[in-house]
């Protein structure tokens, strides 16, 4: 009996399934840590892939070009996020010593600002409690330091998480620049098989999405440091100049331009300067987070010829479902849903005229 169960055709099938699976599995679980740096290798090795080419002609060894490829990149995202950081410190420590001598000199919160209705008397409540127990700054600080570590680690995963993921991000990026040929022709030859001959239009509706994201993303940050360094100047925040910067790097983060704006405008308002902080609150909502969302899916629709509000879907669901990897990934998937559902529409038969 169980020899026949064995020789039996389905039942090999069947085994054969099983241990695939498991494979399939196990390989799964095994790469699991590595799968969102290798995903940003990816990304990287598509957008520096005409540089990688230039430099092999120049240096005619694959592997030597890999390595400058790499070692550039390394470069240009450490050095800024480094630069940001240590910025960063240094003007938090200066901000808080001017919070504390603040409210050290028992200020009141101006009247434009008391007279808002339900908010207006909580906040002086919590200006009245900071004043009498100013250590109690630095433990609201702390928790909400917490807090948003919290979400901004969760937001941008990946190999911004630690050292440790960069590392194996940049070691995925040189094999990726070394081998990425010739492990583009196996793919498109395995995808093939599996979707057929059109599965080249998806690859490429891959790759112009990822280019357009990455356009997207930079010029969007861009425009965000201009447009925030103009409001900067209106308002007389200075350097005008360095925090448009700094919003601008900040901006490549998603939602992460208004933590600059936003915390200025609050300044503003709490040190009586309420036209100013109220101008530059209106400034931030109404111009610089507009041209976020306008800008970067519409650099990504007119590049792929998705429908812009599908780009902004795809956008923002990519982000809250994966991260800050979640930027390409979103847009990325809709456009192989869309060139399958062009491609249906091709193919589908047409109706018999009545």
């Amino acid at each position: 009996m169980l020899s026949d169960l064995s020789t039996a055709p389905w039942f090999r099938r069947l085994l054969v399934a099983a241990i695939m699976l498991g494979i399939l599995l196990l390989t799964y679980v095994i790469l699991q840590p590595f799968i969102i740096p290798v995903i940003w290798a990816g990304i990287l090795a598509y957008v520096a892939w005409p540089l990688h080419v230039r430099l092999q002609k120049l240096t005619r060894r694959p592997s030597i070009a890999a390595l400058l490829t790499t070692l550039l990149l390394a470069v240009a995202i450490i050095l800024p996020v480094l630069w940001l950081v240590l910025l960063l410190r240094v003007e938090t420590v200066v901000a808080y010593r001017e919070v504390q001598a603040f409210l050290a000199s028992n200020p009141k919160l101006p009247q434009a600002l008391k007279d808002l209705p339900w908010a207006g008397a909580w906040l002086q409540q919590l200006l009245d409690e900071l004043v009498q127990d100013p250590l109690s700054l630095r433990q609201q600080l702390g928790a909400l330091f917490e807090r948003s570590t919290g979400e901004i680690s969760v937001l941008i995963g990946g190999a911004g998480r630690n050292i440790a993921k960069l590392f194996f991000a940049l070691l995925a990026l040189f094999f990726l620049l070394r081998d990425g040929r010739r492990f583009y022709e196996q793919l498109s030859a395995v995808l093939e098989g599996i979707l057929g001959p059109q599965v080249q239009d998806y690859l490429d509706s891959v790759g112009q999405t990822t280019r357009a994201v990455v356009y997207a993303i930079v010029l969007a940050a861009l425009v965000q440091g201009v447009f925030a360094g103009l409001g900067y100047w209106i308002v007389g925040v200075g350097p005008p100049v360095l925090l448009g910067a700094v919003t601008a790097m900040i901006a490549l983060i998603p939602f992460g331009a208004p933590l600059i704006w936003g915390s200025l405008s609050v300044w503003l308002l709490l040190t009586g300067k309420v036209g100013d902080g109220v101008t530059l609150l209106l400034w931030g909502l109404l111009v610089v987070s507009w041209v976020d969302n306008i800008v970067r899916p519409l650099v990504i629709s007119n590049a792929t010829r998705m429908p812009f509000l599908l780009v902004v879907f795809g956008v923002l669901g990519g982000v809250l479902a994966f991260g800050l990897v979640g930027l390409f990934i979103g847009p990325v998937v809709l456009a192989v849903a869309m060139a399958l559902w062009r491609e249906w529409q091709e193919h589908r038969p047409a109706k018999p005229q009545s």
